[in-house]
């Protein structure tokens, strides 16, 4: 018997297309996505156009691994995509993948974004950057060593510690310098908070520009949809710029959207055609235009706004190290409580 929470994850999901009995149909793959539908519809319509193959695209934005777990051998599900590290370590975790056999993926797609195992390939990236306030933040260069620095006490905004978000920067830290070193800086980071963590990315953009705080952390897509997709917001956006920190002996920390096979995946073939469709030039570049974030593939232009925060220099540390500190990270949040 299904459990309740997994019926009530599976009331939320969205269904597009022909609905449930069209997931089986001849040359179609079926997609469970956490990303919105606005931001991966026009992704699916070009590989449709492009190969022939229907997508189907359940969308929803928790929950999607357990349902999959729940429908075991009978999973329509081919292919899950993700928005975070937490995301793809929970459908690992949960045994709902298989491993990914692809020359594409592992010819384009760099060894640190993708799982050792095969059980994952990054397809997007974002950073863990700063919104500095424009009239009282002098500095160019940050690191997220720094943060920790009295100098910024009261002036750091940030949303909740335990957010999936802020776990994978925590977790990059813990793979950098270990629990103790990561506590200590936690600490330092929490003594730096001008409010307690709250809001979200967005909120915090809106807390610079309000002058409660003069560093927000935030991800490099949010700044970019601000200015450009949302009139109310955009002012939030006007009064900050975007610094790229990095690690003292590092780069930016950066984040995945990635791609997983799912277990049971009906539509094999089709899935590992999508899988490799989604890291060519077509789909890249839709991702650096339409989403304003980093492609995994070399040579896409990046969308302009986003190039205007200067060049990345993605940190080196694999993706598959820090999604296995997320439950150190998590511990230390907790214990210097940093929400509190």
């Amino acid at each position: 018997m299904i459990p309740r929470q997994i019926l009530a994850a599976a009331s939320a999901v969205a269904f597009i297309a022909l609905g449930a009995p069209a997931l089986r149909a001849a040359e179609e793959v079926n997609v469970y996505t956490y990303r919105e539908t606005r931001l991966v519809q026009p992704i699916f319509e070009a590989f449709t156009k492009d190969t022939g193959v229907k997508v189907n695209v359940i969308s929803a934005s928790s929950g999607l691994e357990q349902r999959i777990k729940a429908e075991g051998s009978n999973s329509p599900a081919d292919v899950l995509l993700t928005v975070d590290i937490g995301r793809i370590d929970d459908a690992v975790q949960a045994g709902v993948t298989q491993t990914i056999t692809s020359e594409t993926i592992d010819k384009i797609v760099p060894a640190q974004y993708r799982d050792p195992a095969g059980q994952w390939a990054g397809i997007s990236m974002r950073a863990r950057v700063i919104y500095a306030s424009k009239d009282r933040v002098t500095q160019s260069a940050i690191t997220y060593e720094e943060l920790a620095d009295p100098k910024w006490k009261g002036k750091i905004c940030i949303r909740s510690g335990q957010h999936i978000y802020n776990n994978g920067l925590f977790a990059a830290y813990v793979a950098r310098h270990g629990e103790a070193k990561a506590e200590q800086w936690l600490r330092g980071v929490k003594d730096n908070l001008a409010q307690k963590p709250s809001g979200g990315d967005r909120e915090t953009a809106r807390d610079v520009a309000a002058g409660k705080c003069d560093l927000g952390i935030g991800n490099t897509y949010y700044w970019a949809l601000m200015m450009n997709a949302d009139p109310e917001k955009k002012p939030w956006a006007e009064a900050t710029r975007v610094i790229l920190p990095t690690f003292a002996d590092g780069g930016t920390h950066v984040n995945l959207s990635a791609v997983l096979l799912a277990r049971h995946a009906p539509n094999k073939s089709n899935a590992l055609r999508l899988i490799d469709w989604l890291v060519g030039e077509t789909a890249q570049q839709m991702y650096a235009d339409a989403n304003y974030e980093y492609p995994v593939r070399a040579g896409i232009t990046l969308n302009p706004t986003i190039a205007g925060y200067g060049k990345l220099s993605a940190d080196p540390t694999p993706i598959a190290s820090i999604a296995a500190n997320r439950k150190a990270a998590a511990t230390l949040v907790d214990k210097v409580g940093f929400d509190n």
